[in-house]
């Protein structure tokens, strides 16, 4: 997709959330016969809301339109995959803008402290295609002091923020990620999930599911939230 700017309407914040686990898009339309607002009341279908999370200090509106969001900086590759569906009916959404936003591998966010000269770096938006997927080219995120490593998100549908929340990666991942360069300059990370009162929030259902794929990785998420 060609790089632009996303416009915002005035956007309201609304309830909305991650699915407990990382479940293709896939496993969602297998057990939605019957789906609906009762069949999600009764437990029939998995689609469960969980509570939001803060957007944080570091978020920048008016990020580009574009897959990859490195800008060539430093760090192991990471494929992140985020699908996007209706929590009422577990179908996906198209056309949603999936709006991320993470520290580089130094820990560092683009447009604040050290990464002040630069707004874009690891920000970017995608649309979700008909199966609800929105793709992103980037790197393992880094640590910085008393936060676990994360990538956070929002979801955008017809001008309005419908999901604000934030991704996680299991601690074994990020042991094993953070034994390479540029990580092992940065050792000892100070916080992991299990000592972050964010993620103590409600962050054990915001796991992605991640994967080795040779020399990078990739990150699968599937995020439940209301049309609005």
């Amino acid at each position: 997709m060609d790089e632009s700017r996303f416009t915002r309407r005035t956007s309201i914040v609304k309830l909305g959330g991650l699915v407990a686990g990382a479940l293709g898009v896939s496993g969602w339309e297998a057990g939605s016969a019957g789906a609906g607002p009762a069949a999600v009341a009764s437990g029939a279908v998995s689609c469960v809301l969980t509570p939001e999370q803060t957007e944080g200090p570091y978020y920048i509106p008016g990020e580009l339109v574009r897959r990859n969001i490195t800008e060539g900086r430093p760090g192991t590759p990471l494929l992140l995959r985020a699908y996007v569906v209706d929590a009422s009916t577990c179908r996906a959404i198209r056309n949603a803008a999936v709006d991320v936003w993470h520290a580089d591998a130094s820990g560092v966010y683009s447009g604040f402290g050290a990464g002040a000269p630069n707004r874009t770096f690891m920000r970017g938006i995608q649309r979700t295609s008909a199966k609800g997927l929105a793709l992103f080219r980037t790197v393992y995120p880094g640590w910085y002091q008393g936060r676990t490593v994360h990538i956070h998100v929002k979801v955008h549908i017809g001008g309005n923020v419908v999901h604000t929340g934030q991704l996680y990666f299991a601690d074994r991942v990020t042991d094993v990620a953070y034994r390479k360069a540029p990580y092992t300059s940065r050792p000892n990370r100070t916080t992991r999930n299990a000592d972050d009162a964010i993620y103590r929030n409600g962050g054990r259902k915001s796991l992605m599911a991640v994967r080795r794929n040779g020399s990078s990785y990739v990150a699968s998420i599937t995020m439940g939230v209301h049309r609005g």
